[in-house]
């Protein structure tokens, strides 16, 4: 056995020491596709991601201290994890993702949509494919939902992961891409709330000339410098599913009363989270 083979038999042991017999129980009930090469056809690797996952789970339970609240109603078969995004880097995204595999029964990897560069990444791109990472293009999508997969969705994007401390639970414009796909593929969305993600890097300013100088969308400065994730309190909130009807073909107009429907979900429980919870760290 090589190092690599080594080092993710030993990150997988430490993934279900943390989960506990409950985890290994569960992760017992999945039987995803794969091929000859243990992986399914967009790279996606079970063993990998439990692997992959371990530092994950970490921070899951002992740096953000999730609670999560709801995950039950998160149907069988395929569907759009709707999430608000913040936070500079984006561990609200990986923290969903834990829950839905150590706290959904039964568990249900995630698929996240990525750039289209990514895969030119050496290293990186292996590893965002082998946890189920795709390119996020609008026939990726339909595939996976043909799939009955599970895919999480942030229609701010930037907008949202890079806003500043004062837009702080002020969820920016919404994206339409995501509606026109529930309608084409008849999917069930699920609102998602994170709270805590914004206090784990605040950003003060947005250094535009800088980010233009690199290319960057945007270039936030944050109180320690770089976006380091401050240990903020992660509260997730899953809404109940909403079936729309409807053309994916209408007019932005029509498409944005129902998107609007998605992004009220969302404010609500992020408003209701905030009044619940007891402080930003506990």
């Amino acid at each position: 056995m090589g190092f690599g083979d080594t080092l993710k038999t030993r990150l997988k042991d430490w993934t279900f020491r943390q989960g506990g017999a409950d985890l290994v129980e569960k992760i017992g009930k999945l039987a995803p596709a794969a091929n000859e090469y243990g992986v399914d056809p967009f790279g996606f690797n079970l063993d990998y991601t439990l692997a992959a996952i371990s530092p994950f789970l970490w921070l899951y339970r002992h740096y953000f201290r999730v609670e999560c609240k709801g995950i039950e109603r998160v149907p069988t078969g395929r569907v759009l994890l709707v999430s608000n995004h913040s936070g500079q880097l984006p561990m609200d995204g990986a923290m969903i993702g834990v829950a839905m595999l150590v706290e959904a029964d039964p568990p249900r990897p995630i698929r996240a949509m990525v750039e289209k560069w990514v895969p030119t990444l050496p290293y990186v791109s292996t590893f965002m494919a082998r946890c189920g990472q795709i390119v996020g293009t609008p026939e990726n999508c339909r595939r996976l939902l043909a799939a009955d997969e599970a895919i999480v969705v942030f229609p701010e994007g930037v907008r949202g992961l890079n806003k500043l401390w004062s837009q702080r639970y002020q969820l920016q414009d919404f994206g339409l891409g995501f509606m026109r796909l529930a309608l084409e593929t008849d999917t069930p969305i699920v609102p998602v709330a994170v709270v805590g993600a914004e206090e784990q890097s605040m950003a003060l300013m947005d250094l535009k000339p800088l980010a233009r100088i690199f290319g960057f969308p945007h270039m936030p400065l944050t109180p320690t410098v770089v976006p380091f994730p401050l240990p903020s309190k992660y509260h997730l909130y899953f809404g109940e599913p909403i079936k729309f009807t409807g053309n994916p073909n209408d007019d932005d107009a029509v498409l944005e009363q129902k998107v609007n429907q998605v992004k009220s979900s969302i404010q609500a429980m992020l408003n209701q989270g905030l009044r619940e919870r007891k402080g930003v760290f506990r």
